[in-house]
Parts: structure tokens; sequence; C-alpha cells
């Protein structure tokens, strides 16, 4: 195994580790940041053990995280941190959450994992070495690959909240996407991308993403065979939004809801 994958997944252990346990907490600490979304205690511990686990075992690799920021660097190696994406879900004792965990090298994602600790569920990725999940806890792992869906009547599409197309001013443009599809949900936050990645869904789409929403989810997309771009069709997973596909719906879906 790739010695970074080997590390990203050494990680996910420390998360699940923390984040299980403080887990629907009656004592559960949840505060506001100014943009009114929710972190909790278990946000901020896991973020601190990561970037502690980092420094001991690469202490040359830059950081970028949800809690403390950081960047990454356009040349040289960064990690790309979410300690608890759906901390929404989290906080309201919903399972649907997980640690993000995602390394760039010169700008580009190569190594991902997303580990759901309440759904039993990991996904993880490196470049060249395929995109695989566990069904349950120490399952045997199967290998990921999208669908074959190429006509975008068939697809199932999902986005996190319908509401933020509004917000953004682009409604319009999801609902044009909604009426050209066979079905939609909103499965939300770092699942639909793994959905994608797992040929369940098709589509997964949000107006307003951040780098550690989408950095770890590029190489399991990739490798699945699957698209992750910028809804402008260019860039990646810094860009501030994100749209992934099977691949074979990529232009057609970015022809409707794009900008």
């Amino acid at each position: 195994m790739d010695r970074d994958l080997e590390l990203a997944l050494r990680m996910a252990d420390t998360a699940d580790a923390i984040t299980l346990k403080r887990f629907r907490a009656a004592d559960l600490h949840v505060t506001r940041k100014p943009d009114r979304t929710p972190v909790t205690d278990a946000d901020t511990a896991t973020e601190h053990a990561l970037r502690e686990q980092i420094s001991a075992e690469r202490p040359d690799d830059a950081v970028l995280g949800e809690e403390e920021g950081g960047t990454v660097p356009e040349s040289g190696r960064g990690w790309v941190l979410d300690p608890i994406d759906g901390t929404k879900n989290y906080s309201r004792g919903v399972p649907v959450w997980a640690t993000l965990i995602g390394l760039t090298v010169a700008g580009q994602p190569v190594v991902g994992v997303a580990s759901a600790p309440a759904l039993g569920r990991r996904w993880w990725a490196a470049q060249g070495l395929g995109a695989w999940t566990t069904d349950s806890p120490g399952g045997e792992p199967r290998r990921l690959t999208v669908s074959g869906v190429t006509d975008i009547g068939d697809a199932y599409l999902s986005t996190t909240d319908v509401r933020t197309f509004a917000e953004q001013g682009r409604l319009d443009n999801y609902r044009a996407l909604m009426d050209a599809v066979w079905e939609t949900r909103a499965f939300g936050d770092f699942w639909q991308y793994c959905l994608v990645a797992e040929g369940v869904l098709d589509i997964a789409v949000d107006p307003i993403a951040n780098p550690w929403d989408l950095a770890a989810l590029v190489p399991i997309l990739d490798e699945a065979g699957g698209r992750l771009t910028s809804l402008t069709g260019t860039g990646g997973y810094a860009d501030g939004d994100g749209i992934a596909t099977n691949g074979a719906l990529h232009e057609a879906a970015l022809a409707l809801v794009g900008r």
C-alpha cells in the first residue's frame, strides 16, 4: 500500500475513535461560527489530533483544516482535513457524517479517505491504486466504479440543500437540472459524492463547497472513473463549488447547472 494512504487510513482510525466517543454525548459542546455553521468539541479535538499525527510522521508537510486554517502549497505536499463533514448531522444525532482526509501534491489531490464510522463505512483511494470501500467495519474491501448511465434522463441526482442555490441566485439552474434527470434526492455532504463513486448516484452538486469538503473526494471519484470539477467545468476542489458525475454525464449536467 502507498505509504501516504496507509498513514491517511491510520489517521482515519484516530478520528473515528474521537468522533464516535462524542457522538450523541449528552455533554457535547456546540457553538456557532460567524457564518452560523456549527462546530463541536469533537471537530476541534479531531483536527488537533490529526495535526499532531501529521507533525509526528510528516513534519515537512503543510496542513489546511476547517477548524485551524492553514494553506497547502501549489508546489510540495499538503494535507487537507475536515474533521467532521456533516457537523449539522453530527450535532443533531444523525449518523451521516465523516472525517475527510486528503493529501495534495503540487496542488493536486492524490490520496483521499472518507471515514463514516456511525454508518460503518469507509471509502479511500490513492492515485493509480483504485478506489475502495468497505460495507461494514472490518469488512472485505471492494473496488469502486461509477455507473454506466449515459442519458441524463436516466440520471439520479443529489445535492446538500436546495436552498443554497436560491441564496446564490442559481435556483433556476438547479431546477433545469432537476427537470432533466430521472430522480432527485438530498443525501448531502460527503455521502453523495461517495455514492457517485459507488455508482449508486450519477450526479452530485453543491453551489458552495470549501477545499476541505472536496479534496479527499477527488481521488476517490477519479479512481472510480468519475469526475469532479467546479461548476465552471474547470478547476477542482478549491474553487468554491463542485459537481461530481460518472464522467459520461459531466458535460450535459454542466450545460444545465454550470456557470
